[in-house]
């Protein structure tokens, strides 16, 4: 019997382990190259696995599929335009409220998805102790914990893939509750948007509402190429304008906060009662950090912080370079007979080496300040600030 060919997609916020997953899926049946038009670097992979020839695809890791950046966009256009028979979303179970912002997106999007709980040893040795089925549950998704540093999970994973694309695994569409006010500006939309048919076999009609609601450049640029555009884009700043009026605040705001809430109760309902404390002073921190008024500011310092940190410990290396380059430079001077070769050795190789070089204790230090931000959790509520 000949194997049938599925396409897989691996969706996940960076640093979540996803990469880690491709290799354990495809070990060295891979392919990199770019997608079409832009710098985002593509890679695929294949596997034999039960009756299946399976395509792998590792997506950009993102936080969100809004359209802010090209990273979000490719990942975005290839779920819709390419239509993946399942998406995994990696989840880092350490991180569990950041990382499920992404998979509220994907419930908006109606695809078969499965999470890969990765981490999951990392998260119970923090204290964390979660009911998978219950919060399986609540999302309506299947979910499979795994340990991808230690091949765990790889085989259950891959068989939730396979049961998940043959139906066998029933789940359940559950969809945020945004509200009274929010819901009725939906409805308005919807009448519009379902008059073209070929708009909504085309995209999700739910998603595509939520989008204009959120001012999505890309979705705004579709609806403004159907046969209702004049109607929707006019309905959408009403509805926007109402919503704005209503809560003094633009409705992306509110959206990403009706999201976090529905996040935060499904967490709190799926974890065990031992983490509620961490759970809160989380939140506490949160509300400082992803406050409308206080973010940027905020932003501003944390960026100063790692410039100031990178320009002051890098000094000295790099003025111990200069020196070093320096040096060399006059005791080549002083050996090689001036002429076209002296300048040749001098400025072009030891000048133009030192002053590549010169910029590597400023990256060193630059990168190391990114990474201990981004591992302290900061650099996903920056761009959740940003976004807004």
């Amino acid at each position: 019997m000949r194997n049938r060919k599925i396409v897989i997609a691996l969706a996940g916020n960076p640093n979540s382990g996803k990469s880690t997953i491709f290799n354990n899926l495809t070990g060295a049946r891979q392919h990199v190259g770019n997608y079409p038009g832009v710098t985002v670097e593509k890679k695929e992979g294949k596997l034999s696995f039960q009756d299946y020839e399976i395509n792998v695809v590792d997506l950009p890791g993102t936080y969100s599929l809004s359209a802010y950046s090209e990273d979000e966009i490719v990942a975005r256009d290839f779920i819709i335009k390419e239509k993946p028979d399942v998406i995994v979303d990696i989840v880092d179970s350490s991180n569990l409220e950041r990382n499920l912002y992404l998979v509220t997106q994907f419930m908006e999007l109606e695809v078969p998805l499965v999470l890969a709980m990765n981490m999951s040893d990392m998260a119970e040795k923090k204290g964390q102790s979660l009911d998978y089925e219950q919060l399986s549950e609540l999302l309506g998704i299947a979910i499979v914990p795994t340990v991808g540093n230690k091949n765990i999970g790889t085989k259950d994973l891959l068989e939730t893939v396979i049961k998940v694309y043959e139906g066998k695994i029933k789940t359940k569409a559950v969809y945020i509750d945004y509200g009274p006010e929010i819901r009725e500006e939906m409805n308005k939309l919807e009448q519009i948007v379902k008059k073209d048919k070929a708009l909504v076999e085309q995209y999700p009609w739910r998603w595509l509402i939520v989008k204009m609601l959120e001012n999505d450049s890309s979705v705004l640029d579709i609806v403004s190429k159907s046969s209702v555009a004049q109607e929707a884009i006019a309905q959408n700043e009403n509805s926007r304008h109402h919503l704005h009026l209503h809560f003094g605040d633009i409705p992306e705001t509110i959206i990403a906060d009706k999201r976090y809430g529905f996040i935060s109760g499904a967490c709190t309902e799926a974890l065990k009662p031992s983490i509620e404390q961490r759970h809160d002073l989380s939140d506490r921190i949160d509300k400082v950090i992803l406050n409308r008024m206080l973010g940027i500011p905020i932003f501003a310092l944390v960026m100063y912080a790692i410039f100031k940190f990178t320009f002051t410990f890098s000094e000295p290396m790099v003025g111990w370079l200069e020196k070093f380059f320096e040096g060399l430079s006059g005791i080549a001077a002083t050996h090689i007979p001036e002429g076209l070769f002296q300048s040749f050795v001098v400025d072009g190789l030891i000048g133009g080496v030192g002053g590549v070089l010169g910029f590597f204790p400023l990256v060193l230090f630059m990168f190391f300040a990114i990474a201990f931000f981004e591992d302290s959790g900061y650099m996903a509520r920056a761009a959740f600030v940003i976004d807004k």
